[in-house]
């Protein structure tokens, strides 16, 4: 048997939509298939970073859809940014709204679609022990403190991250270092692991034109994905985020933010929720065959 899926991305952050009421009865077996980087469906990438199961409420104003993200390694992730951003453009080619309530398991998401881009509501980062969650001694906040040799701020925006600041993101050897972090017993539901840099321009300077955002790079390491991705919307607030709370950033205006597979808006205000904004492109629509349970 197969269905209809479509595959979109955000900013290479790459997904595979499909109705919620397809024809689905294993969607971890179905995610790990399809989602795998070797031999996972086709196109411009093999495979995908999760699937998207939406199902949509075009009657509620505004639209609502929920979005249940499955991840490559049958988990289900409880908020994804770039995910958030397919979703409320999925739903906005199907409805014409341009104002869509995202329900997922970290809360309801507003998001806004337009022509420059999808922007979407991301909560309020959180560092208290009971919302990332952790678990350790020495009770408190986790910032900038070293977990199996890496330096790290502990923030939920959404999903947990460690968030590292680093000298150069490409110098690290993220694959090496970042295991170790995710599976952390101070971390009892695990944790992505993101690197952060000042982004610095070719002239050696750390910051832009006057008027431009603050720039960071950033990598990270996903938990359910279990490897790096090109882009990943939570860490990129959790990387703004923290980097507020530690002093590397007084500015609360509008933060780039660069992982590798483009640029991100971050606003992470003192009194409201953050705000992701960046873009979103439709690849193709395809029929896949749904594993046999």
């Amino acid at each position: 048997m197969t269905i209809r899926a479509e595959k979109y991305h955000g900013t290479a952050n790459d997904f595979l939509v499909v109705p919620a009421d397809a024809s689905v009865a294993d969607r971890a077996a179905f995610a790990a298939t399809h989602c795998d980087r070797e031999t996972g469906v086709r196109g411009e990438r093999i495979g995908a970073d999760g699937v998207l199961f939406l199902d949509l409420d075009p009657t509620a104003s505004p639209v609502r859809v929920t979005m249940t993200l499955v991840q490559p390694d049958g988990s289900v992730a409880e908020m994804c940014g770039n995910g958030a951003r397919v979703t409320a453009t999925w739903a906005a080619r199907e409805t014409g709204a341009r104002e869509v309530i995202i329900e997922t398991p970290a809360g309801d998401r507003r998001a806004v679609v337009q022509s420059e881009g999808v922007t979407v509501e991301m909560g309020r980062p959180s560092f208290d022990p009971a919302d990332v969650p952790l678990t350790h001694d020495a009770g408190g906040p986790l910032i900038d403190q070293v977990v199996d040799g890496l330096s790290v701020t502990a923030v939920d925006t959404g999903v947990p991250h460690a968030v590292a600041f680093v000298d150069d993101v490409d110098a690290v050897d993220l694959e090496t270092v970042a295991p170790p972090v995710r599976h952390a017993d101070v971390f009892p539901e695990g944790a992505n692991v993101t690197l952060a840099a000042r982004a610095v321009l070719d002239d050696g300077a750390t910051d832009g034109a006057p008027g431009d955002p603050v720039a960071f790079r950033q990598r990270t390491y996903e938990r359910g994905v279990e490897g790096e991705t090109l882009a990943c919307g939570t860490g990129a607030v959790a990387v703004v985020a923290a980097a507020k709370r530690t002093g590397r950033l007084d500015a609360d205006g509008p933060v780039r933010v660069s992982p590798p597979g483009g640029d991100l808006v971050i606003v992470v205000p003192d009194d409201g929720p953050a705000t992701l904004t960046g873009p979103v492109e439709h690849e193709f629509a395809i029929d896949l065959e749904v594993p046999e349970v």
